[in-house]
């Protein structure tokens, strides 16, 4: 360690890789709501979040877990999952007052049509305006699980064995792997309902 008097010690955040607290200055000059977007090995989390000099106050969120009550039964962590988690918070935030925010993705890298990105296109179809480049956000066949259904369907003709273990957690839940863009237009339809039709 450095010996010297000027040596100052990082924030332990900045230390364990965590926050990166110059881009975080960034978003905060915004003064906006920011939409945090984090993605585990299972889930995928929005949150939208205000600053508070006592500690970040979060305004609405969602978990992908939720989505099982909805009749999602393809897991949370999956392309369509993000899109129907961020419009479930973008929904809430809407609910509580929320227009405008900005993206923070924190430390992930920045992909072209990811799930981090299918995300915050819900968050745009539920209505909270949010700056970003147009050709970030995966296509809308993806956002469907279209790209699932058709691998799902080329394996059943071509090796049923492979399907049964590449899609083994879908199939233990009884959710049929070709028929997630139908699944994912019946569970939007139902978000739409349950939280509009309250407004």
């Amino acid at each position: 360690m450095a010996r010297s008097g000027r040596y100052k010690v990082k924030f332990r955040r900045r230390r364990e890789g965590k926050t990166d607290y110059l881009k975080r200055l960034s978003l905060l000059k915004s003064r906006k709501p920011r939409v945090v977007v984090r993605k585990t090995n299972k889930y995928i989390i929005v949150q939208f979040v205000k600053f508070n000099e006592r500690g970040d106050e979060v305004i609405a969120y969602a978990f992908s877990k939720e989505l099982a009550r909805f009749g999602w039964p393809y897991g949370g962590k999956n392309l369509p999952a993000a899109y129907l988690t961020g419009y479930l918070a973008g929904l809430r935030a809407k609910k509580a007052g929320v227009a405008e925010a900005i993206l923070d993705i924190g430390r992930f890298p920045s992909t072209k049509g990811s799930r981090l990105y299918a995300a915050l296109k819900g968050v745009l179809d539920a209505g909270v305006k949010v700056p970003h480049s147009p050709e970030i956000l995966p296509e809308d066949e993806r956002i469907r699980g279209e790209h699932i259904s058709t691998f799902a369907e080329k394996l059943e003709g071509e090796d049923r064995s492979f399907l049964e273990r590449q899609f083994s957690d879908y199939l233990r839940r009884g959710a049929d792997p070709k028929a997630i863009p139908e699944v994912f237009e019946e569970v939007l339809e139902g978000l739409k309902s349950s939280l509009i039709g309250k407004g």
